[in-house]
Formats: C-alpha cells, structure tokens, sequence
C-alpha cells in the first residue's frame, strides 16, 4: 500500500497515480529481484464490457484518460498505454475473470473529455493507479513482469453518482477480491490455495 496522508495531514489513505509509481519504483529498488508486480485493487467497471458489481478483472494493458497534452508526440506520451508484462500462460490461466484495457486517471469522477478517452482507450475498467504503477516498472526494467487483478465497486457508464456507488458496493468488491487474490497468488507460486 501507499501508506497513508501525512503531507497535507488528512490521514486518508494515499491514493492516485503520484503515490502508486512511487511506491512502486521505491519498492522495486529496495527489493532488486522481483518476479511480479501484482496491482490488486478496485475499479470502475463499464457496463458496455459486460462489467457488474464484483466482477474481477485481469487488466491486459492500460492507458491514462485525464492526461490530455494535444501537441505531436505528447498526445501518445499522454495516454501512455502498456501492455501487460507478463507471461502469455500466466493471464491464460485467469480466463474464469474477465479481461480488459484499464484505464487511469487521479479523479474518481470523470469528466465528458474523460469518457472520450475512456471510449478511444477501449477501456473495461477504470481506476487510480494501474497505468502509473506499471509505468514505474517499465522505468525500473523494461521487463518487469506486471499484472492486474481489479474488482468493479461502481459502474462508470451507470446512472449512480460514482462515490455514492463505490462507498456501497466496496464490501462487495473487497469480497470478490479477497476470493480471487489466493487463486491468483496460487497460480503464481505453484501452490494450491489451501498451501498459501
């Protein structure tokens, strides 16, 4: 985790793309060998991708949707979209999740620019971290081998204010996850899930 807010001393957990890559790109030089870089966490789902409340996604790549820089070369460095490092067996193995594009940005709501980008992203699911934390791995190594696991707490293409949505089906979500994080993590480590 990133640990919690002692910068602007509101001891709220500290959350979005700045915290993520860093803590990322510390641990990673603290740790020297890694053989995974596995973001579990929550997401916004979309219903035009099949996404319901629970759902568990593993993310095949990710992109940014709030960094628009509309100058030649920036607009891709902008969006930043990186495919998933990790083995083609290892996201063959989670084919009873479903699968998809996260998206990533620093707000919990979205604005119309936002969508747009989301759509042209062709995005699953949306979160606060993913994009930046594999960013930070691809800094560290080119090869370090990073994948997501989300849970879906709201529906971004939904009718419900996105806190209100996520602040109730969270429980849900941290459920599903914390049903689906040991299979993953047994998968990894060549263990059945009652040995973890």
């Amino acid at each position: 985790t990133s640990g919690k807010d002692a910068i602007y001393e509101t001891g709220v957990d500290n959350i979005g793309t700045v915290s993520a890559a860093m803590m990322t790109f510390l641990a990673l030089r603290a740790l020297k060998s890694v053989d995974l870089v596995l973001n579990a966490g929550t997401c916004g789902g979309f219903k035009r991708k099949g996404a319901a409340i629970g759902d568990v996604f593993v993310t095949s790549s990710v992109a940014n949707h709030d960094r628009r820089i509309a100058i030649p070369g920036f607009t891709e460095f902008g969006v930043g979209k990186l495919e998933a490092v990790a083995t083609p067996n290892l996201l063959k193995a989670f084919t009873h999740f479903k699968g998809g594009i996260c998206t990533t940005s620093n707000s919990l709501d979205h604005t119309k620019e936002c969508d747009e980008l989301m759509l042209a992203n062709d995005a699953s699911v949306k979160d606060m971290e993913a994009a930046s934390i594999a960013w930070a791995c691809k800094l560290y190594s080119p090869n370090t081998p990073y994948l997501g696991i989300k849970v879906v707490t709201d529906i971004v293409d939904g009718d419900q204010p996105t806190h209100e949505e996520f602040m109730k089906n969270l429980g849900t979500a941290a459920q599903s996850l914390q049903t689906a994080l040991p299979q993953v993590l047994g998968h990894v480590c060549g263990r059945e899930i009652s040995d973890l």
